[in-house]
């Protein structure tokens, strides 16, 4: 088995916080997730997540007017420059600060950041420069602001920007020096401005502040005042910023949280701290929509290139959602649990994987693309189980006390199973059949088990002395496997009359259990640490392994002892065989997965899920800084000190001693607590903290040269293709650069007949690249049959090698035969096409030709083909005077 798995993609997250950036195309938009950032393609329905993480949660993103760097900012200042194209990491910085915004030029030459109080600019890293051992060099620093700098807008030219203040002021201030130029300062706000914006000719500047005051600015005298022909000097030296209009949003005391404005088309959009967002034409203030899209304020809204998409962001329940304003319809609209995931599980397919969480939602998302395709909410309280079963059937346990199944074709609940005593069940168990399901509870020591079909309670079973905590059946049916905190598992034969039950002795208390997939051999965990495989049979213990310093986790801020004599984290929570039945994967409260070999008992590779410091439980050792005689500064309440009103109140009720009860100080653990290989053996999924988290074997083509040297070079490659006609060498020198645009220019300048010579000489380290390239060439591209061509030769000169290595060009090989099976179906659908179209048109009756002109006769010879002769068609009277088919 394959064990190189790396991380793939984050599900389950769509928005955390910070700020939305669409991509200069305003087809794909960039979320933070954690200290994770994804890129959503609006257009394709696709999404991936970034490799590179942060220290902390990302509060700020930016990226070039090109689309070629991104640069994210996390809560302490510490900055990343990421290759966007290539999701390389090219450089990590540190603004020591906090910083509030971020952005780029619109030349993009240079971005600014909004520290603090501060306003710095930076030179933007050039791509084009050989070596450079600075990215970062300073050009400016602006100061003159009291309060925390909020917003920062460039003009069109890249020659000043304005920065946005909670002091109430707002300044414009330029790049370099210009001549006659004074910083000015717009200061006729009562609250915050939220933004600031210059008009498209850059003759006006509008101004947002959060008690919802719009102002309009332009460059000119005094107003209300008139001025003589004596005064025409005078007045042109009193010429400055005034404001020259005042608009109100009047939304009911709702304070402004968020505005964005679109220039080329003169948009407005305002969300608001109720959840209700505007949107208005300037200057004359129309209102074009007002809706409400959340049940809590609107954290950030941005707008597209092309001003038809809005963006909008709510971090408290996690919604991310993109709107189309002229046809009034949403693009996507996303939201992922805002509690913790409790279980998760692969559909037999592997394309769909379900989540559960203690919000009672389950939520199915497409393992493909990354977005949910439903949500389900008839549960009252927390899932606590998922799992599938045939024909597209899922169940699921919950702390309401019902199991429920679903049909996930029809996307509906169409039966729930309950129990004669109120119980919250914790545990899940449906047979290969899908006729019955078990279920196992915290509070009972007994195993309900019903029948589908009827919804019918058919068994209890008795024989534990402790909860259940694990519920297992073997996958073809033979037997059901109970663990308990009562330390033992047992063993039912449910379908046999005497329904007998086996016990196995375990060391510690058995919190969870699952069968191989070829049902003959048990893995158990314990509280100790243990992790027991068991022969079903012989009912013998076949071996076990020790991981209590394998998942052993980091040490939270409020714990007394240090993380390795924590007994906490010791244990797993959550185990899953692999698709061959020869690993196990394992995770529980810590921040690592670990994959164990079966046979061996040995740890192949340990996994980090998370190193976010934002979270509790990311760190071996807690800082000696951090401690103080009042306690740990993490969990100081600084409500108090905050500059806005709305932050420093109080809202707990008189005498509560445990403050507001809806509002959440505690930090956040990292834990595992669900996981799942997919059918296929290829990824794994695991629901964490942070969201759901894929690791994959089959990674996207991104740039990875390998056997490169000085003369290898873009340049040198097309005069080899070109000038020497060399085309093996041209292709092998593509493929050690793995740029995609020069593999797909060698790929279609060698001729058709030198393909079969040139894919015999290719050495065999390069087949692998070579079909994933035709493959992708034949989806994107119209040479069908070159394509073929390409196909056909390689198996021909390579087709024994393939053969003996396939499980190196097995992901390449399932692209291959779904390429060509797609090609099939487009064929034959074209075919048939075209078939209706020549019965369609031969059904036609012909027309007459028009008087004068001449027309064809057709005359049948002997041997049944048809000639063809002129003849003159004046005055036929619009008669068709040759002879028909039939004749």
């Amino acid at each position: 088995m394959k064990v190189g798995f790396n991380f793939s993609n984050l599900l389950g997250t769509v928005y955390c916080s910070g700020n939305l950036v669409f991509t200069p195309d305003g087809n794909s938009l960039l979320s933070p997730v954690g200290n994770k950032v994804t890129c959503f393609d609006l257009v394709n329905n696709k999404s991936f997540t970034f490799g590179f993480e942060h220290r902390k949660n990302i509060a700020r993103i930016a990226l070039s007017p090109q689309g070629t760097l991104l640069l994210s900012v996390d809560e302490d200042g510490r900055a990343i420059l990421t290759n966007f194209v290539r999701r390389t990491v090219l450089h990590h910085f540190n603004f020591k600060s906090v910083v509030h915004d971020i952005k780029f030029s619109s030349d993009g030459t240079h971005f600014a950041v909004a520290c603090g109080r501060k306003t710095e600019v930076w030179r933007t890293p050039a791509h084009d420069e050989e070596r450079d051992f600075a990215p970062f060099i300073k050009h400016r620093e602006y100061t003159g602001h009291h309060d925390a700098v909020t917003h920062i807008e460039w003009s069109g030219d890249s020659r000043f920007f304005m920065t946005s203040s909670k002091d109430l002021t707002a300044r414009v201030w330029s790049l370099n020096p210009e001549q006659h130029f004074v910083p000015t300062t717009l200061a006729s706000h009562r609250e915050a401005i939220i933004g600031a914006w210059f008009s498209k000719d850059q003759e006006k500047i509008y101004t947002v502040s959060k008690d919802g005051a719009l102002l309009q600015w332009e460059f000119t005298k005094k107003p209300g005042q008139d001025y003589d022909d004596d005064d025409e000097m005078d007045a042109e030296v009193e010429e400055r910023w005034y404001v020259v209009k005042r608009s109100y949003f009047n939304q009911n005391s709702a304070k402004v949280k968020c505005a964005t404005f679109h220039k080329e088309s003169n948009l407005l959009v305002v969300g608001f701290s109720t959840g209700v967002f505007g949107l208005y034409e300037l200057p004359e203030f129309n209102t074009i929509h007002t809706l409400s899209i959340s049940q809590n304020g609107i954290d950030f809204v941005t707008i597209n290139k092309t001003g038809e998409w809005l963006a909008f962001g709510a971090s408290k329940l996690g919604q991310l959602l993109v709107w189309e304003w002229q046809s009034e319809s949403y693009v996507i609209k996303q939201q992922g649990h805002y509690d913790a995931m409790n279980a998760l599980t692969y559909s037999p397919d592997g394309n769909r994987i379900v989540t559960a969480a203690d919000d009672g939602r389950i939520k199915v998302w497409d393992a493909t693309s990354g977005f949910c395709i439903v949500t389900f909410t008839e549960h009252t309280a927390g899932v606590t189980a998922v799992q599938f079963s045939v024909r597209n059937l899922l169940f699921t346990a919950s702390l309401d006390g019902s199991v429920r199944a679903w049909d996930l074709i029809r996307y509906r609940n169409f039966k729930t199973f309950t129990a004669p005593s109120r119980l919250q069940f914790s545990s899940l168990a449906v047979d290969s059949s899908g006729e019955i399901v078990c279920a196992g509870s915290l509070d009972s020591f007994d195993i309900h088990i019903w029948n589908v079909q009827t919804g019918q309670l058919l068994e209890t079973l008795s024989g534990h002395d402790g909860p259940i905590s694990s519920l297992s059946f073997a996958p073809d049916g033979s037997s059901l496997v109970s663990g308990s905190w009562d330390r033992t598992v047992r063993i039912w034969s449910i379908f046999t009359r005497t329904q007998t039950s086996e016990p196995l002795q375990q060391q510690a208390d058995v919190l969870c259990v699952i069968h191989r997939p070829d049902s003959k051999q048990l893995t158990v965990s314990t509280l100790d640490g243990q992790l027991t495989f068991w022969e079903i049979e012989n009912a013998e213990q076949v071996g076990h392994v020790d991981g209590k310093k394998d998942v052993s986790g980091g040490r939270k801020v409020t714990d007394r002892v240090t993380a390795a004599n924590n007994a906490a984290t010791k244990h797993f929570n959550t185990i899953a065989y692999s698709a061959d039945g020869t690993c196990v994967l394992a995770g529980g409260n810590s921040m690592y997965v670990c994959l164990y070999d079966v046979a061996s008992g040995s740890l192949i590779k340990k996994f980090t899920i998370s190193r976010n410091l934002s979270l509790d439980g990311t760190q071996e050792f807690l800082n000696s800084k951090s401690l103080t005689e009042g306690g740990v500064k993490e969990l100081f309440d600084d409500q108090g000190e905050a500059s806005d009103l709305e932050d420093r109140i109080d809202r707990s009720l008189p005498g509560a001693k445990r403050g507001d009860l809806s509002e959440r100080k505690a930090r956040p653990e990292i834990r595992v607590t669900g996981l799942s290989f997919s059918p296929t053996g290829r990824s794994f999924a695991c629901a964490t903290t942070e969201g759901l988290m894929i690791y994959s074997l089959d990674n996207t083509m991104l740039f990875d040269p390998f056997d490169l040297d000085i003369d290898v070079t873009p340049d040198n490659t097309r005069y080899v293709l070109k000038e020497d006609k060399d085309y093996l060498k041209a292709l092998v020198m593509s493929f050690r650069l793995n740029e995609k645009y020069l593999i797909h220019e060698v790929y279609e300048s060698t001729p058709v007949e030198d393909i079969p010579l040139v894919v015999g000489g290719l050495p065999t380290v390069y087949l692998g690249r070579l079909l994933r390239f035709i493959t992708l060439f034949m989806e994107d591209g119209p040479h069908l049959e070159f394509g073929l061509v390409w196909i056909e030769s390689l198996f021909e000169s390579h087709g024994k090698w393939i053969k003996e290595n396939k499980a190196e060009v097995e992901a390449e090989m399932r692209r291959v035969v779904r390429c060509l099976k797609r090609v099939q179906n487009e064929v034959a659908r074209l075919g048939d096409e075209n078939g209706y179209t020549l019965n369609y048109l031969l059904s036609q009756p012909r027309p007459a030709p028009e008087g004068g002109e001449k027309g064809l006769k057709f005359i049948e010879d002997t041997n049944g083909e048809s000639e063809s002769e002129d003849v003159d068609m004046e005055g036929a009277d619009d008669e068709w005077k040759g002879v028909s088919d039939s004749e």
